[in-house]
């Protein structure tokens, strides 16, 4: 790893000689971790650990890793400025660093408190390892807007299960903490960072060919890591504030479907940008505008990820469905060959194929995107598990945090969150809404891209001379349909309704008791079972 690095004499001197371990959070403005491992000291190093042989074996796609590796060369660039640079280390974390904190003489280390279980697991371990070798540990939160467990105690210890039931814990709570100052020259001080000639050799960051991908044929990125690119397109995100004037909700055209240069999910996923920043920002911007305290919607995008992460921080099975308390537990089917037409665009469903070929290109789609092919996949006309969906997006989708990953597909699965499952999403009519003319289909399914308007949402249903004439025979070209959606969505919508029935059977007399099917325990209280009877009755 450090090859025969000799031990740093000058680290071994007296003073406090920090490390700063960079996971998500990957920026320098608003790290009060890092800012707080900077003061009054000696040494400072940046870490990233990157374990080579996961990058191989993981499941995570390769437009994710270029991302994340543009993070890293965005951030050794950045802490060049401050004469430092970024240590990418190779290994496990709990192999590698005790290595390195003996061989630096490390005094301190500081990292963002991560939220997530595993994360949890992972620090908890490094800090009593940091223990035995005398190392002080400071974690401070700045992923979330809140300290989440403050949310869950406001909230009688558990975490709320409902976004209206959130948004009233938070309501009592106040702001969020303010971000803070971007560390610069001046945050230094008079520590500085020990550099070797082979810096780059030993700890530089990675290319994608090193961590052993096959780049050739790779498209150009849509969109560029880093914190440099997330500041600019959070300025471009405020500058539209015609839209941002109106805070309505934004009209959906075939314009909204491709990627914007003032996208920002990829930077917070990744820490790229801070959450409170935008929050205040954004806070800022409508108050200028408005003369008024925004409302709670305005910030709908970091709340509705703020529920997902707070419902996750003590679910460790969160991610499936079985063992997990707040999961319905539907007897979904196991159909590789159809996952695999889905997770491919070979679905037969122009406006389905074009969400997921430009998910495998690009690494993103439209949120409203992401409802119609979850939708198909799950309840509305595969009938396959959310958890099989969830794998997918977390290789290709590059905002997909666990958290908020394993959240939306219960929810749009309707196994948790209470979603309406009599709603389902048609990948004709949808399509056709969001994409009336084909534009959209046209750019990510070329095959079709002479297909006349009238027929490109539904490509099978074209006579056979305007087949031949497009050059696109369906059957032959592109696939036919792979169900028949009109049937197979009416017989789901039967297979959800007595799933939910089931629930409402063993529902108890006390209100204030919880019920469960297959279950432990479970959130699914009797005002609910009212609720969802009422609402499929009519």
């Amino acid at each position: 790893m450090s090859g025969g690095a000799t031990i740093d004499t000058a680290a071994l001197q007296e003073g406090k000689h920090a490390v700063h371990w960079f996971r998500k959070g990957l920026r320098l403005h608003d790290n009060p971790s890092l800012r707080e491992g900077l003061k009054g000291a000696t040494t400072f190093r940046c870490v990233f650990v990157l374990d080579p042989w996961f990058a191989g074996s993981s499941n995570v796609g390769i437009n994710k890793w270029r991302f994340l590796l543009q993070c890293l060369e965005d951030l050794d660039r950045s802490l060049r400025k401050l004469n430092s640079r970024l240590f990418v280390i190779r290994g496990q974390p709990a192999d590698a660093l005790p290595k390195l904190f003996r061989e630096w003489g490390t005094t301190a280390l500081t990292f963002e408190e991560d939220p997530e279980p595993f994360g949890r697991v992972r620090d908890h371990n490094i800090t009593a390892l940091c223990k035995e070798l005398g190392i002080t540990v400071v974690q401070k939160v700045s992923h979330t807007l809140y300290q989440l467990q403050h949310i869950i105690d406001r909230n009688g210890g558990k975490a709320p299960l409902t976004y209206h039931q959130f948004l009233a814990v938070i309501a009592c709570m106040g702001a969020p903490p303010y971000p803070e100052a971007p560390v610069t020259s001046n945050t230094v001080e008079l520590a500085h960072t020990p550099l070797s000639e082979d810096h780059d050799e030993l700890y530089g960051v990675p290319t994608l060919e090193e961590l052993g991908f096959d780049t050739e044929g790779l498209n150009p990125p849509v969109w560029q890591g880093g914190e440099t690119e997330a500041l600019a397109r959070l300025e471009r995100h405020l500058e539209r504030k015609a839209w941002v004037a109106s805070f309505g909700r934004p009209k959906m055209t075939p314009q909204s479907l491709l990627p914007s240069q003032t996208g920002l999910s990829p930077y917070l996923r990744f820490g790229c940008l801070s959450t409170r920043l935008f929050y205040y920002q954004l806070t800022d911007l409508y108050r200028k505008i408005k003369k008024a305290f925004p409302p709670l919607s305005l910030h709908g995008q970091l709340l509705w990820r703020e529920f997902f992460y707070c419902a996750a921080t003590k679910n460790p099975n969160f991610d499936k469905m079985l063992g997990n308390p707040i999961c319905v537990q539907i007897p979904w089917d196991k159909n590789a060959e159809a996952l695999a037409k889905w997770a491919n665009g070979q679905t037969g469903f122009p406006w389905i194929d074009a969400i997921m070929t430009q998910l495998r290109q690009e690494g993103w789609i439209h949120h409203l995107a992401r409802h119609a092919v979850a939708c198909f996949l799950t309840r509305g006309d595969l009938w396959i598990s959310w958890e099989e969906g969830m794998k997918v997006f977390e290789e290709l989708l590059l905002d997909a945090d666990w958290s908020v990953n394993a959240g939306m597909w219960m929810w749009l699965s309707c196994s948790s969150f209470f979603q309406q499952f009599f709603h389902c999403y048609c990948p004709v009519k949808f399509g056709r809404k969001a994409d009336p003319n084909g534009d959209y289909i046209r750019k990510y399914l070329p095959i079709l891209k002479n297909i006349p308007t009238h027929y490109i949402h539904e490509p099978w249903m074209a006579p056979e001379n305007i087949q031949k004439a497009a050059k696109c025979i369906v059957g032959n070209d592109y696939p036919l349909p792979m169900v028949n959606h009109v049937s197979v969505s009416q017989v789901n919508i039967q297979r959800m309704k007595q799933v939910y029935q089931q629930l409402s059977n063993y529902r108890p007399h006390d209100s204030s008791a919880t019920c469960s099917t297959n279950m432990k325990k479970g959130p699914y209280k009797e005002n609910f079972h009212k609720e969802l009877t009422l609402s499929y009755r009519n």
